[in-house]
């Protein structure tokens, strides 16, 4: 939500983005820079997707608005 900026749009943006990553480290592993004589373990291929989603958070996180009722509580009736 933070990354979405609480916006449902941007969200479905955000999972298109982290399957993009994963498609990625896919196509990496079966690619032949994976197959050449400098040999990667595919853990890293694997950790891939989450470095890049974590790094994506980080760069939205620092112009996010949070809304101005975040953490306050509700009382029905009260405004």
């Amino acid at each position: 939500m933070v990354f979405a900026s609480w916006r449902p749009g941007k969200a479905l943006l955000g999972a298109l983005l982290f399957a993009f990553f994963d498609a990625l480290q896919l196509r990496l592993q079966t690619s032949g820079i994976a197959n050449s004589s400098f040999q990667v373990p595919y853990q890293l291929y694997l950790m891939l997707p989450y470095v890049l989603s974590i790094l994506a958070l980080v760069l939205a996180a620092r112009k996010a608005a949070y809304p101005q009722a975040l953490m306050k509580p509700y009382r029905k009736g009260e405004r």
